[in-house]
């Protein structure tokens, strides 16, 4: 089975040339690419064109890969993002996923190692999802509506990033069961994301809970196991 066929990729690149590239050896793998050069022309896209994920660099030449990343997060868009920088600068990556993006990498790079990482964002944001037996997952009182990857309470819409979805998606397919710390990390982010600590599982976890807990101080749908880790109410 060719996992690509079904997936639909924007790539936010200025350099005609480097964007060529990337369009040419994503489409090699089976993806249906989109290319804009601009932040209006990325923004515009994503809103209204189908995306499964999308590639964007940071210096483009109406703004900044970060106001991309941010506005698409304030508008509740929980697109996979991979961003690329030319900065070898840690302070990029870690304001890039502050921010809510899932992966980066650092030009220049192979380009089979962006094709590896485009995979492996596809399948831990959708690829669980494509073969469960239902479309809709209740977490607690929440409703999750599998297809539309969206998530609601009470018929209102609860604005998660796409790794807070991925976090609550993993956790409740597992309702009951504990997770390490070190085992989302290869389950959610994964096992090649050597940029992530324990830590991060942390600070994500309590992002998720001041979001969908209805009192994230006494939280009743993500639990904390002491010294084991988490997991989702059973």
């Amino acid at each position: 089975m060719h996992e690509s066929r079904s997936y639909q990729i924007l790539v936010v690149e200025d350099d005609p040339g480097v964007a060529a590239g990337l369009v040419e050896s994503l489409s090699l793998e089976g993806f249906e690419v989109r290319w804009e050069a601009t932040c209006a022309g990325a923004l515009d896209w994503v809103r209204r064109g189908p995306t499964h994920l999308v590639i964007l660099d940071v210096r483009l030449p109406d703004g900044s890969g970060f106001d991309v990343l941010r506005r698409m997060r304030a508008s509740g868009l929980r697109h996979p993002i991979l961003m690329l920088t030319v900065q070898a600068d840690e302070i990029d990556k870690v304001l890039g996923l502050e921010l809510g993006a899932d992966d980066y990498l650092t030009k220049p790079f192979l380009i089979r190692e962006l094709v590896a990482r485009t995979h492996a964002l596809l399948r831990r944001s959708y690829g669980d999802l494509s073969s469960a037996e239902s479309d809709v997952l209740y977490i607690g009182d929440l409703v999750v509506d599998l297809g539309r990857a969206c998530v609601t309470r009470d018929g209102q819409s609860l604005a998660l990033t796409a790794t807070e979805y991925r976090l609550l998606i993993f956790l409740g397919r597992h309702p009951g069961k504990v997770f390490s710390r070190s085992t989302l990390i290869e389950e959610v982010w994964g096992s090649d994301e050597h940029f992530y600590d324990e830590n991060t599982v942390s600070v994500q976890v309590r992002r998720l809970r001041e979001k969908i807990e209805r009192d994230p101080s006494d939280p009743a749908i993500v639990l904390t196991v002491p010294g084991l880790g988490y997991k989702a109410a059973g």
